[in-house]
């Protein structure tokens, strides 16, 4: 079992999935300042100082002045600004894989493939046209 084991893990379709997710990981953090830091700031701006992730539900009937202090109360919020930063955050490392995917793809391009060979048929009907062509 330790040897069928050894040989799972040393597959490189394993370790390439751990340097994925590793880089994966590492790509998240970079994407949530992207959009905490700089998309998310000039979008508030543009629709009046809109901070997206103070909006919230408050389902404890009680007022708060924002979403830290209802939290802090440990009241029942349902917290849309937050799923809303979580969407863009989502569309962003949609789209930048999918820039990543496609020039991989142009990378690794495959050489077309070559004509398909023509029927046994086909070949033999050649072979008897040439061979009366041959003769007359």
């Amino acid at each position: 079992m330790f040897q069928e084991f050894k040989t799972f893990i040393a597959r490189g379709n394993v370790i390439d999935l751990a340097v994925g997710i590793i880089m994966g990981a590492a790509f998240t953090t970079i994407v949530n300042s992207l959009v905490n830091d700089i998309i998310m700031p000039p979008i508030g701006v543009l629709l009046g100082g809109v901070d997206f992730s103070e909006y919230y539900i408050n389902l404890s009937g009680t007022s708060y002045p924002n979403l830290a202090a209802a939290k802090a109360a440990g009241a029942a919020t349902i917290n849309y600004g937050v799923f809303i930063n979580a969407v863009i955050n989502f569309l962003i490392v949609a789209f930048a894989v999918f820039i990543l995917v496609k020039q991989v793809n142009r990378f690794y391009r495959k050489p077309e493939a070559a004509p398909a060979a023509p029927p046994r048929s086909e070949v033999l009907l050649e072979e008897i046209r040439d061979a009366i062509k041959a003769r007359n």
